[in-house]
């Protein structure tokens, strides 16, 4: 396959605005990733292109970016997913709602401040009966299960468009970790998270666009989540 990969590009320290750079692969194989295609252009065209990657399995999230404008893991981003035929376009941009650094690399520190506000580790004063372990049955662990399964990638958050208009909103993935929390039964600083998501800028900027359970890599419910919280809040 020919590929032209379409790259927003930015260096505060040379450039006025973005730009996009386009960069024309050929012998593109049909499963290769678009991380695959960033690390060509980094390491055999264009050596000053910046991005973000660890692991390269889906694991770390440090990856995550705008993939034909969707929010989406560039190391899970297959080729073939995102064009049709044996030739054409991938546009990739940073994440919208956090200040660029340089082309695809933004300022995560906003985004792990939300996450630090709701709390995101397990409180629990009480000495366990025996003095060993805190049980919970299968049911209780299940309970908050799906919140377990966040990378802290940012997708999420960084396609909300509550985000987008005001980056004082905690974020969808603030409230899934905060979700983690509230609902394990061996945990007991709920009453403090739900009062921090009760907040102006907490969980009530939602609008149920649905925008960040399509964008997360790991397919949590995440607006179903957010929903959860909300309906504990009106419980207590």
């Amino acid at each position: 396959m020919e590929v032209t990969l379409k790259v927003r590009r930015f260096n505060p320290e040379q450039d006025e605005k973005p730009y996009f750079a386009e960069y024309t692969l050929k012998d593109v194989e049909p499963v290769d990733r678009v991380l695959d295609l960033l690390h060509h252009v980094k390491w055999y065209i264009d050596g000053t292109l910046a991005l973000r990657r660890s692991c390269a399995h889906g694991i770390c999230g440090s990856d995550a970016m705008r993939i034909n404008g969707v929010n989406m893991l560039a190391c899970k981003a297959l080729v073939q997913n995102l064009i049709k035929g044996e030739r054409g376009t991938i546009q990739v941009e940073p994440m919208y709602g956090l200040k660029v650094i340089k082309d695809l690399v933004v300022d995560m520190e906003p985004f792990f401040d939300h996450y630090r506000s709701v709390m995101p580790f397990l409180v629990n004063d009480t000495i366990p009966e025996g003095g060993r372990e805190r049980l919970q049955t299968p049911e209780q662990r299940e309970r908050f299960d799906e919140g377990t399964k966040c990378i802290l990638c940012a997708a999420c958050t960084t396609s909300c468009p509550s985000y987008w208009a005001n980056g004082t909103y905690v974020g969808p993935a603030a409230i899934v970790q905060a979700h983690r929390f509230i609902f394990d039964s061996r945990d007991e600083a709920g009453a403090d998270r739900l009062a921090v998501l009760s907040e102006e800028n907490g969980v009530w900027r939602c609008r149920t666009i649905f925008n960040c359970t399509t964008a997360c890599p790991r397919e949590i419910p995440v607006t179903q989540l957010i929903a959860e919280v909300k309906g504990e809040i009106g419980r207590r």
